[in-house]
């Protein structure tokens, strides 16, 4: 098949490079424009443009796809080279941009989206995260039809896979992004073969999975450490979880529920041998990695061997 993709991280490039390997024609590719990120705010090529250079596929990049938005000018030049752009159908994944009618009516087979969670659960922009965060079992994609709703289109395919008490926002989307390049290559054979039914989403079980903000980076340490430790792990890779420690604001990547109760006042460290504390609404956590502002990670047994804590830090169990 003919295809334009749409997407712009690594969730998408993934995707990408699988509709590749499989041999399908990708003519155009459509991601966001690039953006300055690191320290020294340099230019980044997301993971989809790198592909498309790598493999001399064309790349569109307009800062909005609506014809009455900010930019119309773009908007109609990125219509006109998908109008003049012969293919078969749009795959999209993690794209970013919002597209209109105008823009889903023109593939002749319509438009089909990879979307990292059991639909109608976790429509939105952070599905991955919101999964985790809400104690899910379990989460997996979905291959929907778009329309012009928030992730509302018919499903032609899902697959789920459980949600491990370990895993993290990382750890989680690469094993959903490597899912969402087999389906999608299936969801495509099955497409060219007549054989992909749409089934329209039901109206039970409905929910929204928020942008993540910096704000909600701040654990509180109100909050049960179950809840806290979830938390913890959706927030891993970024923006990362932080908590007080010593007086520093300090990312904590790793920690796991305590499995003794803490006579200690919430939000108070504690210090046992090798182990660190923070005592929450309910048990406690005990942090495992964690990082010092400009430092670098680090296991909390080597925070502790250069720690200088404050008395009101230390305690005992």
């Amino acid at each position: 098949m003919k295809i334009i993709f749409a997407g712009t991280p690594e969730f998408a490039a993934t995707a990408l490079a699988a509709l590749h390997a499989a041999g399908h024609e990708v003519v155009l590719v459509l991601t966001q424009p690039d953006r300055p990120s690191g320290r020294g705010m340099q230019l980044h090529v997301a993971p989809v443009k790198q592909f498309a250079l790598d493999h001399q596929i064309p790349v569109l990049q307009p800062l909005s796809l609506r014809l009455d938005g900010k930019y119309p000018e773009q908007a109609q030049q990125a219509h006109d080279q998908l109008n003049n752009t012969p293919h078969d159908v749009m795959v999209v994944a993690a794209y970013g941009l919002i597209l209109p009618p105008s823009v889903l009516m023109i593939p002749r087979l319509g438009c089909l989206n990879i979307h990292a969670s059991l639909l109608p659960r976790w429509r939105g922009a952070a599905p991955i995260h919101r999964a985790i965060e809400a104690g899910d079992e379990k989460t997996g994609i979905s291959i929907m039809q778009m329309d012009s709703g928030l992730d509302t289109g018919a499903v032609m395919s899902m697959k789920s896979i459980p949600i491990d008490p370990s895993d993290t926002t990382a750890s989680l989307h690469d094993k959903l992004a490597i899912l969402g390049g087999e389906m999608i290559v299936e969801a495509l054979q099955k497409l060219a073969d007549n054989h992909l039914t749409p089934t329209p989403q039901p109206l039970v079980g409905v929910t929204y999975a928020a942008k993540i903000s910096k704000e909600e980076a701040a654990l509180d340490l109100r909050q049960s450490a179950v809840t806290l430790e979830r938390k913890i792990r959706a927030l891993n890779p970024a923006p990362g979880a932080i908590a007080t420690i010593n007086g520093a604001a300090m990312k904590v990547w790793r920690a796991r529920v305590a499995g003794v109760p803490v006579s200690a006042t919430i939000g108070q460290v504690i210090i046992d041998g090798p182990h660190l504390y923070m005592k929450c609404g309910e048990e406690a956590l005990e942090i495992i990695e964690l990082q010092k502002p400009g430092g670098k990670r680090m296991a909390v047994t080597e925070f502790l061997k250069g720690a200088v804590l404050s008395a009101s830090s230390k305690g005992q169990l």
